[in-house]
């Protein structure tokens, strides 16, 4: 099968090792600066739009495609399901499982309901990359702002950013938080083991967590969880179209 893999994540890197009996082309956006590079082909770069994928898709004689990009990146998500839907090509969505929802957390729908909900004069973690941290940019607090490449937008007037890519241990995150003396986390909702330390540091010296809710998936888009059910589905394709 000719399979073109929207990467970006862990779960796209171990699905180009997976896949490697099929020809996968991973396509990232060139978000990150320095990205972790997958086995096999690459591509960096968008593709204009789900008109230009559509276009692209036929081009190149795709069979399926599958999306792993970051449970957050709505917008490619929502092109690569129109344009594959568009030229008949199959689609999958890679969604990791998502964090257990926690009754303590404040669950807000986007990055500006977030800050509002932010107190004068608090100490706010702020962990959600680096493409919203202007909705937080007039907001009446302390940041320590962490992502991995600096931020695209305004900064808050008052902050520390500190740039790091995970995986992240929990003892670290638990220093981090006592040394900034931090009285709010602000995070997504990811998932997955590498982020998730923070979580729990912040429930053991009873940090607030507000936690912005991953975007809703395209209307009937063929959804998985794991890299073994991607290899299964590209597998019968593959089986069926012998």
């Amino acid at each position: 099968m000719k399979v073109l893999l929207l990467g970006g994540t862990g779960e796209a890197r171990e699905l180009a090792s997976r896949l490697r009996g099929h020809e996968v082309l991973t396509s990232l956006a060139g978000a990150v600066a320095d990205p972790r590079l997958p086995e096999g082909e690459v591509r960096i770069g968008g593709f204009g739009g789900a008109e230009g994928l559509a276009e692209w898709l036929v081009e190149h004689r795709i069979e399926a495609l599958v999306d792993a990009t970051h449970p957050y990146a709505a917008r490619i998500t929502a092109n690569a399901h129109a344009a594959a839907a568009a030229v008949g090509v199959p689609a999958l969505i890679l969604d990791r499982p998502s964090w257990p929802a926690d009754p303590s957390w404040l669950r807000v729908a986007s990055a500006e309901a977030a800050a509002a909900s932010l107190a004068a004069g608090e100490r706010v973690f702020l962990t959600i990359g680096r493409q919203h941290v202007g909705a937080f940019a007039g907001a009446d607090a302390w940041f320590l702002v962490r992502s991995i490449d600096p931020p695209t937008g305004p900064l808050p007037a008052r902050h520390e950013l500190l740039l790091a890519r995970g995986p992240f241990e929990y003892d670290d995150e638990l220093a981090l938080l006592r040394e900034h003396r931090i009285d709010t986390l602000v995070t997504k909702n990811s998932g997955g083991p590498a982020t998730v330390a923070k979580l729990d540091a912040a429930r053991a010296l009873g940090v607030r967590i507000v936690v912005i809710d991953r975007p809703p998936l395209p209307a009937g888009a063929r959804v998985v969880e794991t890299a073994d059910a991607v290899a299964d589905w590209v597998g019968q394709l593959a089986r069926a179209s012998t």
